[in-house]
């Protein structure tokens, strides 16, 4: 009885819920229909149009995180507490979803037959080659994944399935992951869709294999994230498209 109420408490939606929620879907709203006016006004402050639109993302996701980790915090210790039980299984599994989630990406991408990067790509692209690694690696590889996986998995499946069956929650999970990391100029194109869809179908499986273990989602995510942070380091300027 008492793991049951300690469960119900842990995926019962609170006020911080509310606003790590509204605060992602205003700062999404505003950057979608006023971004080239935030941006200038953030150039007002920073000389670099790529400063500027770091310290637009560092602030955006700083200010969701502070709120995603308050809710959240309970449920981030047991799922640590939960993984340092079995060490080995964590080292050998995150590793191992992350060829899976490059193999089946690779596979749906190829399916489409051709390929299109997401303004979302091309943004990050493009701060790549302006911005250092030690600025970027704590946005894009601990606070992005941080916040996506508290919203998309722990909120969108752990939450959300007390109430709704939880294969339409995982469905709606991977839809809307994607859809978010495509809306932009080229709207919501499949052979952009491809690989964001990929990368949710793996992250929402191993969220629920590993009994909705927030933790285990958000490493998956965050070495994919670092993976791609290096892979583009490495790559010259002036290969990246114009």
């Amino acid at each position: 009885m008492g793991m049951i109420s300690t469960q119900a408490r842990l995926y019962r939606f609170t006020a911080l819920d509310a606003v790590a929620v509204g605060a992602y879907v205003g700062f999404t709203a505003l950057f979608a229909f006023a971004g080239e006016s935030v941006v200038r006004l953030m150039l007002e402050v920073f000389p670099e149009p790529a400063t500027a639109s770091y310290a637009v993302n560092a602030v955006f996701y700083a200010a969701v995180g502070v709120f995603a980790f308050l809710s959240a915090w309970r449920v981030v210790g047991r799922d640590l507490r939960i993984l340092g039980t079995r060490p080995w299984f964590t080292l050998g599994m995150v590793p191992l979803s992350l060829v899976v989630m490059l193999i089946f990406t690779a596979i749906l991408v190829a399916a489409m037959g051709s390929t299109q990067s997401s303004q979302n790509q091309l943004g990050i692209q493009g701060l790549l080659q302006h911005v250092p690694a030690w600025l970027m690696v704590p946005l894009l590889v601990v606070l992005g994944p941080f916040v996506e996986e508290y919203l998309f998995r722990h909120l969108l499946i752990g939450k959300l399935s007390r109430y709704v069956n939880i294969w339409i929650c995982c469905l709606v999970s991977v839809l809307v992951f994607a859809s978010i990391h495509v809306i932009g100029r080229e709207g919501l194109v499949l052979s952009a869709l491809a690989p964001y869809l990929g990368m949710g179908v793996v992250l929402v499986a191993v969220y629920v294999w590993t009994g909705k273990n927030l933790m285990f989602s958000y490493f998956v995510h965050a070495a994919k994230n670092l993976l791609a942070v290096v892979l583009l380091y490495a790559i010259p300027p002036e290969l990246f498209p114009n």
